[in-house]
């Protein structure tokens, strides 16, 4: 092969008429040609003609290979890295690709969930429970060959343990305690799941519903209907709570306005008597209060003079009360 590229590139410089065979670019050209044809098109082929014979193979992170001859498995190799197959395999190695099988497991932690599995709660209600769970393969050879779909297999098998562990429960319990139902559908399942070569991670209730719509609308009422009975309750309670303060302070003022009225006349009564010790004060004090009296008072005054006793009683009956202003 090196002698064909030597040719090739040797053949190409003759081509140039225009260069000589011992230029240091022509050189340098030749170089970068059979370079680039060793390293992009001679070493891939290489190396996929050596992996077609099964000499070797490379197993990437959680990977895992099985191979089978003749319906026996040869080796299982889940090791990252490259492996020599004439170690791992012997001189059955290259049988292996032509007459043999190889098959490829993701042994990645996978992750599925199963909507709405139906059950019934102790009361009768059709419930729905969704389901999270995790699963890696632990063993290739137990997960080819001993279940025909080990995925759909566990699949079942969990939506059968949630059906027998939460069937009858209380509906309280079953929209409540969802740690120990999960727990307890992860103990109905591993064991059945580690003969398919299954290791079960964890399990998790993540939904608990009601299936009946009928049902649903019927506790949406009760639920609006409890809602409007405690919004009236915290209003009704709210009006009485400012009832109570309202009369409170209404009794309290009523108390103060009651002692206010009490001493009032001792306090007239303290003042009149001091006023009364002078005479002259008292007499003055009394003279416009009377006057303060008539003048706010309805009668009519009129002067009439002395000895006038028939005027007086005709001017008197003429006259009517008097006319207050209007405000």
């Amino acid at each position: 092969m090196n002698s064909f590229l030597c040719s090739f590139a040797h053949g190409l410089l003759v081509a140039d008429s225009g260069m000589s065979i011992g230029s240091p670019i022509i050189r340098f050209v030749a170089a970068v040609v059979v370079t680039f044809v060793a390293l992009f098109i001679i070493v891939p082929l290489f190396f996929r003609f050596v992996e077609f014979l099964g000499l070797y193979t490379i197993v990437e992170e959680r990977q895992c290979k099985v191979y089978l001859l003749f319906g026996k498995v040869l080796a299982v190799i889940d090791e990252p890295g490259l492996h020599l197959l004439l170690f791992k395999l012997g001189p059955k190695a290259p049988l292996v690709n032509f007459v043999g099988k190889c098959y490829t497991l993701d042994l990645r932690l996978d992750q599925a969930y199963l909507r709405s599995t139906p059950v019934n709660s102790e009361e009768g209600a059709p419930m729905g429970i969704g389901i999270w769970y995790e699963m890696v393969v632990s063993d290739p050879v137990a997960y080819l060959f001993k279940n025909a779909d080990p995925a759909g297999s566990l699949a079942a098998n969990v939506s059968n343990s949630t059906v027998r562990c939460l069937s009858n429960m209380k509906l309280a319990d079953m929209l409540q305690n969802r740690h120990p139902m999960s727990l307890a559908v992860r103990s109905e399942v591993s064991p059945q799941s580690q003969a398919w070569g299954y290791s079960l991670g964890s399990i998790y209730i993540r939904k608990v519903h009601f299936r009946d719509v009928g049902m649903i609308k019927q506790i949406e009422e009760k639920v609006v209907n409890r809602l409007r009975q405690v919004t009236a309750a915290i209003k009704q309670d709210g009006a009485n709570q400012v009832n109570i303060i309202t009369s409170t302070a209404e009794r309290q003022a009523a108390i103060e306005f009651a002692k206010a009225a009490a001493m009032r006349p001792q306090i007239v009564g303290a003042a009149l008597q001091k006023i009364s010790e002078d005479q002259a004060i008292a007499k003055a004090l009394f003279k416009v209060l009377e006057t303060q009296n008539i003048i706010d008072g309805q009668a009519v005054v009129t002067i009439i003079p002395e000895n006038a006793n028939l005027l007086g009683e005709l001017v008197a009956s003429g006259q009517g009360p008097k006319e207050t202003a209007p405000n």
